[in-house]
């Protein structure tokens, strides 16, 4: 079934959705695309990448290469990401900047709902599965608390840390910058970035293609051959990230990179223990604000299947 363009308009909605999250340390763009129902068409299309696809535009052409490539939903799906990264990053960082309770308030009944969005997934739970949940939830909120690594220049290290924090954005529960964070990389990247130092840039990029194309096929083998048990796994990562997205912290250490100023180690406190106004009731609001959009969000979907599983 083809995809109309009100299909894709969607898709890239979805995009700019995944971009805003990942430009916020702590929540990942995986687990917007999961809750918006394109993640394993998202793990699927990147894993397909490979050889065989150049074999196919030699031998069958342009239309045929692009078809099995996915290409449009690849085209309007990094569109909306883009979109995001070039507008909406400056208030998300305003906001983070300015009302971190509020903002992060909002995220927290985001993941909340998501967490029971993509454990619904599951049909009939077993003591298997709510093993590798408790794993999962372990791991994450260990990763989360880890303290950061010594910064390391060297384009081997760079190219590493640029594989594995592609493989957080694709991951529910983790995100990737947060990750450049622990790996002691941000300042790193964010100094290249800044001053257009193409060399470093390119490392990190060619590090992220790398971990995107390989991760991916993992991804996608797992979903394929252990869907429960990758179900109960991602469950456990978005709830083990809760605690990094709590709204109030205490920050116990802090560093400036240029003109940013990043948390290093922080520790969650209750409403009434935080220094500074907690606005806990606007807090509160927020916090159901994002639950119920995710609540919507399912619904919509779920009362337009054709559109969710149209093929490319």
């Amino acid at each position: 079934m083809q995809r109309s363009f009100k299909d894709y308009l969607t898709i890239t909605l979805k995009g700019m959705a995944m971009g805003a999250a990942d430009v916020v340390p702590g929540v990942s763009g995986g687990t917007i695309a999961f809750i918006s129902g394109i993640y394993e068409e998202l793990i699927s299309t990147i894993s397909g990448v490979n050889m065989d696809l150049f074999k196919t535009w030699k031998n069958e052409g342009f239309k045929a290469f692009w078809t099995k490539l996915n290409g449009n939903f690849i085209v309007a799906l990094f569109a909306g990401i883009l979109i995001s990264l070039f507008t909406l990053m400056r208030l998300a960082n305003y906001l983070l900047e300015n009302e971190p309770v509020l903002i992060w308030s909002f995220f927290f009944g985001l993941v909340i709902a998501s967490i029971w969005f993509v454990a619904k997934q599951i049909q009939k739970w077993n003591w298997k599965l709510f093993l590798a949940l408790v794993i999962g939830a372990a791991v994450a909120f260990y990763i989360v608390s880890l303290p950061p690594m010594a910064a390391n220049n060297s384009y081997i290290f760079l190219f590493l840390a640029g594989a594995i924090a592609v493989c957080a954005m694709i991951l529910p529960g983790i995100s990737g910058a947060f990750i450049l964070v622990l790996l002691g990389a941000y300042k790193s990247v964010t100094e290249a970035a800044h001053d257009f130092d193409l060399k470093t840039l390119g490392v990190v990029g060619l590090g992220a293609i790398f971990g995107l194309l390989t991760f991916s096929k993992i991804l996608k083998w797992l979903f394929v051959h252990y869907s429960n048990i990758t179900l109960a796994v991602l469950t456990g990562f978005i709830a083990g990230s809760l605690n990094k997205i709590w709204p109030w912290k205490e920050v116990l250490e802090k560093a400036t990179y240029g003109d940013k100023e990043i948390v290093l180690k922080e520790a969650s406190v209750w409403p009434w223990k935080f220094d500074g106004d907690p606005q806990t009731i606007f807090a509160i609001l927020l916090m159901l604000a994002g639950f119920f959009l995710i609540i919507i969000l399912e619904t919509v979907a779920g009362q337009n299947p054709e559109s969710a599983n149209a093929a490319n």
